[in-house]
């Protein structure tokens, strides 16, 4: 059975994705398409436009066959852990391609650059103040972009494994605001979404945009804001990411920022980036410590969101090979399964209370089974 495995997050699912799934297609022939995803949270450090099961069904409708759950503490860090997540829940599950976008499409410079000792979290930082790297990279000679450096993050998981990687273009810049094609950014769907103008044929998400509860970062800011000024520095400084002092640069903007996008405008500096900003805070509202981190076991079993026929095959394909499969909620390990059940508290807290209750029921629940249009 060939498996290709491709890394998402659907923050809405959108005609680049179904693209993306085309061409892992043809490039792997695979049998099986899984993809890992980033669940309520994703890794800019916001909670994502649409719940991980709406994304998750979507996938399955576009072309993929089982959908993984990329753990919440992955899916809300930097590059670098962000791939190893990424990569280590596709390595359980067995796959032998994985298939990524890039904004420069030159696979032979990023593996070169992966099998560097080139850090890729700090890539940015360490080119903005003049430190030299090789100029055998050309792709250093400019500021690399968001998929190209996530591209190198997962070469460098991938070192020493048999699995072969393949990139694709990328049609169109990852942080793109604006709108002008039916290929657009997730962020510029987002963008058009929130201010009310057009985002027509550009994401098959469209009526689950109007019809669900849409959940933004900056509707938390009032308990964000009252965690900050009440809790003491020492409380403070024991959360996951809190570091270098960032607590009390947080709290000393808090202080005096009534509104979200003043806190954010002011917080972010060549310091700390609008990412680190976001992510940190996510820790602080899923109240998620250092020490909790740090007790975590390995990755060792992969949580199934959602799956058609031929994903049903391929689990069964998995229980051959005695890979830990969670396909209820009860089989995630513990200590993984007490995060997502309280960042679903979260994620939640902003809704009504019956779509409150009908994501936790799902959350507690097992899997979808999503019958494709060929079956």
């Amino acid at each position: 059975m060939k498996i290709c495995g491709i890394v998402v997050e659907y923050n809405p699912f959108h005609n680049g994705h179904a693209h993306h799934i085309q061409k892992a297609r043809e490039l792997s022939q695979c049998d099986v398409l899984v993809a890992v995803m980033s669940g309520n949270f994703v890794q800019r450090g916001e909670p994502a436009i649409l719940d991980k099961w709406q994304r998750a069904r979507k996938a399955i409708e576009y072309g993929v066959d089982c959908v993984i759950e990329l753990p919440y503490i992955y899916a809300t860090q930097s590059a670098s852990h962000f791939a190893k997540g990424a990569i280590d829940c596709l390595k359980l599950a067995q796959i032998d391609t994985l298939v990524f976008g890039s904004e420069s499409n030159n696979l032979i410079e990023l593996q070169e650059m992966a099998q560097s000792c080139i850090h890729v979290d700090h890539l940015k930082e360490s080119l903005q103040s003049g430190n030299s790297f090789p100029k055998a990279y050309g792709l250093l000679a400019k500021e690399m972009e968001p998929n190209d450096i996530l591209g190198v993050a997962y070469l460098k998981e991938l070192l020493n494994t048999p699995i072969t990687p393949y990139t694709i273009q990328r049609t169109v810049h990852y942080h793109d605001q604006e709108i002008h094609q039916e290929i657009a950014s997730a962020s510029a769907i987002r963008k058009a979404f929130f201010d009310k103008n057009s985002y027509e044929n550009t994401t098959p998400m469209g009526n689950e945009l109007t019809t669900s509860p849409v959940v933004r970062l900056k509707d938390f800011y009032p308990y964000l804001r009252t965690i900050l000024l009440t809790s003491n520095p020492q409380e403070l400084s024991n959360i996951f990411l809190f570091n270098e002092g960032i607590e009390n640069h947080l709290v000393n903007i808090a202080m005096h920022c009534a509104t979200f996008e003043e806190f954010m405008n002011q917080a972010t500096t060549r310091r700390y980036t609008t990412s680190r900003i976001q992510r940190s805070c996510i820790q602080l509202l899923n109240r998620v410590t250092k020490e909790e981190v740090k007790k975590l076991p390995p990755l060792d079993t992969i949580r199934i969101l959602a799956f058609n026929e031929q994903g049903r095959e391929f689990l069964k394909h998995l229980s051959t090979l005695e890979v830990k499969v969670a396909s209820k909620f009860a089989q995630i390990p513990a200590p993984y399964r007490k995060l997502e059940f309280r960042t679903t508290l979260l994620y939640t807290s902003m809704m009504n209370e019956e779509h409150r209750n009908q994501i936790i029921k799902k959350e507690i629940g097992g899997p979808q089974y999503i019958k494709s249009a060929t079956q």
